[in-house]
């Protein structure tokens, strides 16, 4: 009791220290705590340090007030400059690895470097300075500060992923589920749901800087209520996993291959056919669980294999059917081309998913709906293109998107849901129309980004997807990750990052659905009017207003 005591003490006066700083010291201790959240994302997964960094954001914005006569906009802006401080501290250190893609061609895009290492995590921390705003707008002394930071935080990461297409890259959400026992609560409420409920737990420290001024029992009642929350979390992931299944399809054997193929190679002229050869390669080869492409019911190539247009190289096509057994499928990237129109310059062209039969015969394809923005177009392309700007794939007019997400249907599995690169970040984004599916494809190219975090937060949040719609995760990386996962976002057969090879797996059963799956964010908006109901109800009962 004693030891609980001291420690208590002793965060209030740190909090103390820290609510008094201002000024460049105050700016520096938010970017740095900014900066240092971003290790409780993949590949790291330090999510105890958010029990330190959101605690400080909280002590920072309660030393963030505005000159009592001035107007409520004023007033609000000290709190709005920590915010987006701390949130630029957060993406630059999280996001810095989306600069690698602008190394791939030298010279061409250096110029666009400082844009995707310092001005797009910038932007980004245009959101949660709105977060602290808004959080501001209901602080007061106490416990309902915890929940308006919760609040606020978790609106604007709504938000973030919705607005100008969405980035939802590194929700804060992620952080709460490390590992597939931390993932299962997504199949209730999804990472959305979580956030809130984690931003609440992982800030609960910064209750102690205002013990002094409120009842001990408060303060307890609070950290109870984050402990409850956190047993739950981990019970009912421990509970759901020890019923999970690890039953698996009948009659349907995967191999996906990973011809880790760097992007500066890819594109290089005259090397199509070695690197289509190298596919083919590893598509044949026989495994070392004595496998051969016989025993393969589908074989599955990463986001763009082809160098080239397949449906315009007769060759390639002819070479697809002598290596496919007749009971084979492959499902593979490429792209697609259509003719230009009578006013169109150059015609459309598609990051597409192709499905290809035993005969060589494209028998469905897939367009890609969600598109890259700056990677596959530019916003006002024809604008920018007329100054000399390209997106990183330095097609003229940029990819098109999709009409929309339809689930394909084969002949010797269930229906899949074709998602191609980052299109597998968004909640609630997944399913497309049609038949009931029964596995998610993902076909990626992380080649842009190399060794760095970024492919490793990429499957980290394909598999909570996973976890979210109770659908198998089958997921084919250019250079990985490429992996088989449950639907309970259990990885059952990896390739790791940068190797080469190919795997063979069972494809995992689908669950029916999932909470989330049929009521998607629902959850979430009846977490955030608890949430809100309180801070109201708090406010009727004479909470401190702004000053």
């Amino acid at each position: 009791m004693a030891h609980s005591q001291q420690s208590g003490k002793f965060i209030e006066r740190f909090a103390g220290w820290v609510i008094i700083q201002w000024g460049w010291r105050a700016a520096l201790i938010a970017f740095v705590s900014g900066a240092v959240s971003a290790l409780a994302m993949a590949p790291f997964d330090l999510f105890p340090v958010l029990f330190v960094t959101l605690p400080i954001l909280v002590w920072l914005i309660d030393g963030s007030t505005g000159p009592v006569d001035a107007g409520f906009f004023r007033r609000l802006w000290p709190a709005v400059k920590i915010g987006w401080i701390f949130g630029f501290g957060y993406f630059l250190a999280g996001l810095w690895w989306l600069g690698m893609a602008f190394l791939v061609d030298g010279e061409e895009f250096i110029l666009l470097l400082p844009f995707a290492v310092v001005a797009l995590p910038a932007g980004l921390a245009l959101f949660w300075a709105l977060g602290a705003a808004i959080a501001r707008i209901f602080w007061s002394d106490g416990w309902r500060r915890i929940v308006a930071l919760a609040v606020g935080l978790s609106l604007v990461e709504l938000l973030r992923g919705s607005i100008l297409t969405g980035f939802p890259w590194n929700t804060i959400g992620y952080a709460a589920m490390p590992t597939p026992m931390l993932m299962q609560s997504a199949s209730v409420i999804g990472v959305y749901g979580i956030t809130p409920l984690a931003l609440l737990v992982f800030s609960s420290p910064g209750i102690f800087a205002a013990s002094s001024s409120i009842r001990p029992r408060r303060v307890r009642a609070l950290l109870t209520i984050a402990l409850l929350l956190t047993i739950a979390h981990v019970g009912f992931g421990a509970w759901r996993l020890s019923d999970a299944t690890d039953k698996t399809v009948e009659n349907v054997s995967i191999r996906i291959v990973q011809p880790g193929i760097s992007q500066n190679e890819k594109w290089q002229e005259g090397k199509e056919m070695e690197i289509f050869n190298r596919y083919l390669t590893l598509s044949a080869k026989t495994s070392a669980n004595g496998k051969s492409i016989g025993d393969v019911t589908h074989l599955i190539w990463p986001e763009s294999a082809f160098p080239f247009l397949l449906t315009r190289n007769r060759a390639a096509i002819a070479a697809i059917a002598a290596l496919l057994p007749s009971k084979t499928t492959l499902i593979t990237g490429a792209m697609r081309a259509e003719p230009p129109t009578a006013d169109q310059d150059y015609g459309n062209t598609f990051n597409s998913l192709f499905v290809i039969n035993g005969d060589g015969e494209i028998i469905a394809a897939q367009d890609k709906v969600h598109l890259v923005p700056f990677g596959e177009y530019l916003p006002f392309q024809s604008q920018l293109e007329a100054i000399g700007l390209s997106q990183l794939t330095r097609l003229r007019g940029g990819f098109t998107p999709g009409f929309q997400r339809r689930n394909i249907e084969l002949a010797n599995a269930p229906a899949f849901v074709p998602l191609i690169c980052y299109e597998v970040v968004f909640p609630g984004n997944v399913r497309g129309e049609g038949v009931t599916p029964g596995w998610i494809v993902n076909l990626t190219n992380d080649a842009w980004f190399g060794k760095t975090p970024g492919p490793y937060q990429h499957i980290r949040q394909a598999l909570v997807r996973s976890v979210e719609e109770g659908l198998p995760l089958v997921r084919a990386a250019n250079t990985g990750i490429s992996v088989v996962g449950d639907s309970f976002g259990r990885i059952k057969n990896i390739m790791p990052l940068g190797t080469i090879g190919a795997i063979d797996s069972p494809l995992p059963v689908a669950l029916q659905s999932t909470i989330f799956s049929r009521f998607g964010l629902l959850a979430y908006w009846l977490i955030l009017l608890i949430f809100i109901s309180s801070l109201t109800f708090g406010k009727r009962s004479g909470m401190p207003k702004l000053h």
